[in-house]
């Protein structure tokens, strides 16, 4: 299967990512040092992870829990937790530029 060039470059699996408008919400974001991911942010009251990649786009992770959050700035290396913990294993969506 070739992949459209707008998807060859995508973070997640093609076929589960969504794409739909930003809701207006003010985000605390967090600078993250790691050669993948650029910042992010965390809303408790909903459960929702937000991560902005260095290649500037920026998901949405929902039912993410708190602890896990924590877990995850503690990392040694928020990429590679990002990939083993994180990716294709929360419901997510890319938000729009």
């Amino acid at each position: 299967m070739t992949l459209p060039p707008s998807q060859k470059d995508r973070v997640h699996n093609f076929r589960i990512v969504g794409t739909i408008s930003n809701d207006t919400e003010t985000l605390d974001w967090e600078p993250i040092e790691s050669k993948l991911l650029a910042a992010a942010a965390y809303v408790s009251p909903r459960r929702t992870l937000h991560l902005r990649f260095h290649s500037g786009e920026v998901y949405r992770y929902f039912t993410f829990p708190a602890d896990q959050y924590q877990e995850f700035l503690e990392a040694e290396s928020k990429g590679r937790y990002f990939l083993s913990h994180i990716r294709n294993r929360f419901p997510y969506q890319k938000i729009p530029h």
